[in-house]
């Protein structure tokens, strides 16, 4: 047994002998001569498994790396799309929403253009005649005896007001050269016009928020009642300075026509492309800011105002290239190229602009069927039995555009380029004038029956018969409301075409008015309620909240300290 064990003593020792030269092959050292200081089998053996695992690990990337293997792992390698499904639909309703983007914009832009037109004909068609019904009364009353505190409404004495602002920058413009005005910016560089025409952008931008309101404070100077304390400076000062405004804006865009004329008369066209490529330049300002759907809504009606202007500027410019060619309708067609040109760089920067603001601020196409939504309840209120404004003093609020000074160039622009001699001459100017009021006519019938689609199709038309308590605006009253509401033998469509039909009523002054403020300006404010009331409605106003946060904006309202 003795011999056995000591056999078996040096085996393993030699062993561990193995198994230590092996390791300090590997830079270790070994104890010799194993006895009963040196390891276990059992250890012995763990740590041969251990070893030979660790060199199978380094043998491997030898023999399994290669680029053979990594190009074959790139070629097959596969992803699933539908583990992060939420990210990926995402995507895609942003790409569709930018697909629909020129679609719902140019039905905005197409029903606003025909707004602002509506107002512009106003100017040619109904008011004069206005003024003449106006005058006609303010002679004629006294032979029918005064019945009346006023001799005329508060309506047509701005009427009479607007007529005569018209005459007097009228006859005020012919003193302005426009020839010697087109010769003068003809002889500018082309980088002094490009900074020129950048300018008048601003100043027209600032000419239209500042103007309505000195129309505004001269209409109400005019039409305030004579029993309260005075607290304005009269209304011939606030006359004389309506009058400056007019002229002024109006010498102002007549420089713009002429900036653009010449652009369109040089030879190289050099100038033209660069007042296209200022278009361009606005999407770099607009598209990399944040915007909220009010901004986006003044951003929408400063470009509907500013294609309409561009588009009689561009009729400007025709006339007098005509006059200048002695009307050759070849010099036409040689004019068509350039205003197409001019129309569709227009359009494509405000669907490239309006697309992208949509996909940055994550706004849906569906927000331009609400704006056009909020234009059509302006109109539908202005023919309201209570209506508190004129519809074209209510587009100018809401988009800036303001009738007056562009009437006041084009009429001089027409009568400079257009001489009117003999009879057969002046018979068809008194035809065209009756076309312009068969236009007027009809499209005041189409718009007026697309808006009251719009408006119901928005459930907006219980806002019109709806109107605000005097106390607070944002609670509604159960006795307004009961007293306000449509006959029951009437329905809402019937209630709503006979308001509109109808003519105003003049309301007593010691009578709480129907509409202290804007319909819409009422629909779209926040109540002013108590926590509690505003917590009960809470369900209700967030249903409404885009509506009620568009409707109170106007042209020139600061929405989170910005205005496009």
């Amino acid at each position: 047994m003795a011999g056995v064990c000591d056999a078996a003593a040096p085996g393993e020792g030699g062993g561990g002998g193995a198994d230590g030269t092996e390791r300090t092959g590997r830079g270790e050292t070994e104890q010799p001569g194993g006895g009963g200081h040196g390891p276990s089998p059992q250890h012995t053996e763990t740590l041969g498994f251990y070893e030979s695992d660790r060199r199978r690990e380094k043998r491997r990337p030898r023999t399994e790396l290669s680029l053979l293997r990594f190009l074959s792992a790139e070629l097959t390698r596969g992803y699933f799309l539908e583990h992060n499904e939420a990210k990926y639909t995402e995507r895609r309703e942003r790409v569709y929403t930018c697909m629909r983007i020129p679609r719902e914009l140019e039905k905005l832009m197409f029903f606003g253009i025909f707004l602002c037109l509506d107002a512009f004909l106003y100017v040619f068609t109904l008011l004069p005649l206005r003024v003449f019904l106006a005058l006609f009364r303010l002679f004629t009353l006294p032979c029918y005896g005064l019945r009346d505190r006023r001799l005329l409404q508060p309506a047509q004495v701005c009427d009479i007001l607007k007529g005569v602002i018209l005459i007097i920058c009228y006859f005020m413009m012919h003193y302005v050269d426009y020839s010697m005005m087109y010769h003068l910016i003809r002889g500018q560089s082309v980088i002094k016009l490009y900074i020129i025409y950048n300018m008048l952008e601003v100043a027209d931008r600032l000419f239209s928020s500042f103007g309505q309101d000195i129309l505004d404070a001269l209409y109400w100077t005019a039409t305030e009642p004579k029993e309260r304390k005075r607290a304005h400076i009269g209304v011939i000062p606030h006359f004389f300075m309506a009058v400056l405004y007019v002229f002024l804006h109006a010498i102002l865009i007549m420089v713009q026509a002429t900036t653009l004329n010449v652009a369109f008369n040089s030879h190289n066209k050099s100038l033209l492309t660069i007042m296209m490529s200022n278009n361009f330049v606005e999407i770099k300002g607009s598209v990399f800011k944040k915007f909220e759907k009010n901004n986006l809504f003044q951003m929408s009606n400063s470009d509907i105002k500013e294609r309409f202007t561009n588009y009689v500027l561009l009729l400007i410019v025709c006339l007098r290239n005509m006059e200048q060619f002695s009307w050759n309708p070849d010099h036409l067609w040689v004019l068509f190229p350039d205003v197409c040109m001019v129309i569709a760089s227009e359009i494509a920067v405000d669907i490239v602009k309006h697309a992208f603001i949509t996909k940055f601020n994550d706004i849906t196409a569906d927000v331009y069927s609400e704006y056009r939504a909020s234009l059509a309840f302006d109109l539908v209120s202005s023919r309201q039995k209570n209506a508190y404004t004129d519809y074209s003093d209510s587009v100018a609020r809401r988009m800036g555009f303001i009738p007056l000074p562009l009437a006041v160039l084009l009429i001089r622009v027409v009568t400079s380029s257009i001489k009117v001699q003999g009879i057969l001459s002046y018979a068809c100017v008194i035809l065209f004038y009756f076309g312009l009021i068969s236009l007027k006519i009809l499209n005041s019938i189409v718009l007026l029956g697309k808006s009251c689609q719009y408006v119901k199709e928005a459930k907006m038309e219980e806002k019109l018969f709806n109107p605000p308590p005097a106390s607070t605006p944002g609670k509604p009253s159960s006795k307004s409301q009961s007293k306000c509401k449509p006959s029951q033998g009437l329905s809402t469509e019937e209630n709503l075409s006979t308001s509109i039909t109808s003519q105003p009523v003049h309301q007593k002054e010691n009578v709480i008015p129907l509409l202290v403020t804007s319909n819409s300006d009422q629909f779209l404010t926040t109540p002013d309620g108590d926590e509690k009331d505003i917590t009960q409605e809470n369900s209700e106003l967030k249903h409404r909240s885009s509506k009620k946060d568009l409707l109170e904006i106007d042209r020139f309202t600061i929405c989170g300290n910005r205005i496009d």
